[in-house]
């Protein structure tokens, strides 16, 4: 856009001389004419005609003008005429993006390095980026003792591989570079992250182990209890503010139920902004003390019998021991693979939301009949049930393990897996009925049905390349 000043014309003295200039010699001719054609005898009706022919060429001048007035410029013209043959018109040839330019193909990539605590450090490494039309959405950094993690999330080229980007920021001083592909949920800034997951935690016990996994990216978390089977303390409780050990790769933190909960990442060493976020979402567990969803919904049976699922926890422990007395030998050893009498002591685990989430079934007079569990396996989860001897054939088990599989994917898992016993029909058809793609692993009579959970995954994920 020009403005109006600046597309005014400059105005020059000479140009006003020859302009008058111009003026005396039309006023001295036309002086002339008059005289020669007023003392003739036809001067009158010769100046009338004159003087109209006159005033009908400057109308049409005036009209000529106005009607040409806001034409386009020849060269715009000629651009506009070039752009409607090449893409049409009010359509776009192929899309734009910044400048114009047509929009290419980019990778999302979260990388992590360490630089010297220098200034100018980070600016070599954002000059480097620049370079291969790297974008900088976001940047955080964790301050060492000797020097600085900077960690960035990047949108680069898709023609750019991974290892020539981790060359050339080792090149402009970055030591220790990790980077892995990222996908849209990183785009969440951090504070809101954190929020978030603060969020879940404070409304769900069992969502602990699934905040600190968000939180710390990949990474394997084990909770271990205080006291074993037995009843021997286990002699693994770290010390209340927690512990960084094996060179920051393994972050062990008390767990508030008691025992400790261990978190391993041997591929990349915890910070400690890292490891002061872990303890903090862990102080909130511990404040806001025991807390499971008291939500429940009632189905009724093909049959016509009704019955409620709910959460269950540690205060349904009488009524789970109660429906262990009234299961068979048999219906035991299918869910729990060894000796029965100690059937009893793996429920306390077992209703733990630590150690996952936990379904009942209840009856409409009130009696647990039935027990889901979806357990936190480190990497893995796995699905176990038991449903009374009186009430099995219902459907019950199918509808179990369909929520919990619901809640697997609601947590992020890849995949659940169940172990059962070759000859457990039921547990095999039911994950049949998942219409899941299952894998199935049969070892001396045991076998393990894994079904995976990331059918369509929006980007395959890739393994992360540490330089």
């Amino acid at each position: 856009m020009t403005s109006a000043k600046s597309a005014r014309r400059p105005h020059h003295w000479r140009r006003d001389l020859v302009e008058l200039a111009a003026l005396f010699t039309a006023v001295a001719v036309a002086d002339a004419v008059a005289n020669l054609i007023g003392h003739g005898p036809d001067g009158p009706e010769l100046l009338l005609g004159s003087a109209g022919v006159l005033v009908a060429t400057a109308a049409f001048h005036t009209w000529w003008a106005r009607r040409h007035s806001h034409a386009p410029p020849a060269d715009e013209a000629a651009g506009a005429d070039a752009a409607d043959v090449g893409g049409g018109r009010g359509a776009a040839a192929a899309p734009a993006g910044q400048g114009g330019q047509p929009a290419r193909e980019t990778t999302l990539w979260r990388m992590r390095t360490t630089v010297r605590d220098a200034p100018g450090s980070l600016a070599a490494l954002c000059t480097a980026l620049a370079r291969h039309d790297v974008d900088i959405l976001t940047l955080q950094t964790h301050p060492l003792a000797e020097g600085t993690v900077d960690e960035f999330l990047l949108r680069a080229p898709a023609a750019l591989p991974a290892h020539k980007l981790t060359r050339e920021i080792a090149a402009a001083g970055g030591a220790g570079t990790w980077i892995e592909r990222a996908d849209a949920h990183d785009l969440v800034d951090t504070p809101t992250r954190v929020l978030g997951l603060a969020t879940r935690t404070a409304l769900d016990a069992a969502e602990l182990p699934l905040a600190l996994r968000q939180l710390l990216g990949r990474c394997t978390i084990h909770s271990r209890p205080a006291l074993t089977l037995t009843g021997r303390p286990t002699g693994q409780t770290p010390p209340v503010e927690g512990m960084l050990e094996d060179k920051d790769t393994v972050m062990r933190l008390r767990d508030p139920n008691g025992g400790s909960i261990t978190v391993e990442r041997p591929y990349l060493p915890f910070t400690p902004t890292e490891f002061a976020r872990a303890r903090a979402l862990v102080e909130l567990d511990t404040r806001l003390g025991p807390r499971v969803p008291r939500s429940q919904d009632v189905l009724t049976l093909p049959e016509g019998n009704e019955i409620t699922v709910r959460r269950a926890d540690q205060s349904d422990l009488p009524a789970a021991r109660a429906m262990h007395d009234r299961c068979s030998e048999q219906t035991l050893a299918k869910r729990y693979h060894g000796p029965v009498g100690d059937a009893d002591r793996y429920l306390s685990h077992l209703l733990s939301p630590r150690f996952g989430r936990t379904l009942a079934v209840e009856t409409a007079s009130g009696r647990l009949v039935a027990l889901g569990h979806l357990l936190w396996d480190g990497d893995e989860t796995e699905v176990a049930l038991l449903v009374e001897d009186e009430w099995q054939r219902r459907g019950i088990g199918s509808e179990l393990l369909r929520r919990l599989t619901a809640l697997a994917i609601e947590a992020g898992c890849e995949s659940v897996y169940a172990v059962t016993r070759s000859s457990n029909t039921g547990m095999a058809a039911a994950m049949r009925g998942l219409g899941l793609p299952l894998d199935y692993q049969i070892e001396e009579g045991t076998l393990v049905i894994t079904a995976r959970l990331d059918m369509t995954p929006a980007v395959s994920p890739s393994p992360p390349v540490v330089a």
